[in-house]
């Protein structure tokens, strides 16, 4: 019985941004659980050496070339995903960021509909589509802090995250009780993009840990995310939908 909380064997995820990072570690704990994993993203070498490095462990895991913010490429994900495996059960919204830091009045307008486009529009896009294509399913959105707490420099990240929560709650009420949708705030996670964004190098993580304080007593892992992601998408979770969660290591 317990067991079967979190069993996944024989259903499909996809994960959008799954070639590194919090995708990385989303799609190896998914599959680690059962799941059959469609890999999803851009840069093509990175999702098939995850896809090799999950069926290497055992799992299974297929890599897909998709851009997220082009609707003819989802809708191929979708396809994909279908074919290989025979249905899809589990989309989680990963794909996103943004490297640029600028207060907002000195913000370049492209770079807003840039970020607008892969965080916000992309996510409502690969969620009708996924909606769509299943029968019955959960989706799962990851957004940021940043969605709640004022970053400067990164008020264009946050109006997009903070237009993710409301996505979440929006499509929990309108495609349940067959699709549950739910959302991962996560907090401080060293991936690259972080890093990027808040100009920071290896060296520099210890000062941030210090400096955050945080009760957990370390920065987050993508592993941490993904036992998250695993609670949201399995049975365990039946009787949540529509939920803007923080996984921080702290309030």
């Amino acid at each position: 019985m317990l067991n079967d909380l979190f069993n996944l064997t024989g259903q499909t995820a996809v994960v959008t941004g799954a070639g590194r990072g919090i995708g990385e570690g989303i799609a190896k704990v998914l599959a680690a659980a059962g799941a059959s994993v469609i890999c999803a993203a851009r840069r093509v070498d990175e999702i098939q050496r995850v896809a090799a490095e999950i069926n290497a462990a055992g799992g299974s895991a297929k890599a897909c070339a998709t851009d997220v913010t082009d609707l003819d490429s989802v809708n191929q994900l979708a396809k994909f995903a279908c074919d290989e495996t025979g249905g899809l059960h589990m989309w989680v919204n990963n794909a996103g960021g943004s490297p640029v830091q600028k207060p907002l009045h000195l913000l370049d307008k492209e770079e807003w509909d840039r970020t607008l486009a892969l965080n916000l529009t992309a996510v409502w896009h690969c969620t009708r589509v996924a909606a769509e294509t299943m029968d019955e399913g959960r989706i799962l959105n990851i957004s940021s802090l940043a969605a709640e707490d004022v970053i400067p420099g990164s008020g264009h990240y946050s109006a997009a995250k903070a237009g993710v929560n409301m996505l979440t709650k929006t499509f929990a009420q309108e495609l349940g009780p067959r699709i549950r949708v739910n959302c991962i705030m996560p907090g401080a996670v060293p991936t690259e993009i972080m890093m990027q964004a808040l100009n920071l190098k290896d060296e520099d993580l210890p000062k941030l840990e210090s400096m955050l304080r945080l009760p957990a007593g370390r920065l987050g892992k993508p592993e941490d995310l993904g036992a998250a992601a695993l609670f949201l998408l399995a049975p365990a979770s039946a009787w949540i939908t529509g939920q803007n969660i923080r996984v921080s290591g702290g309030p």
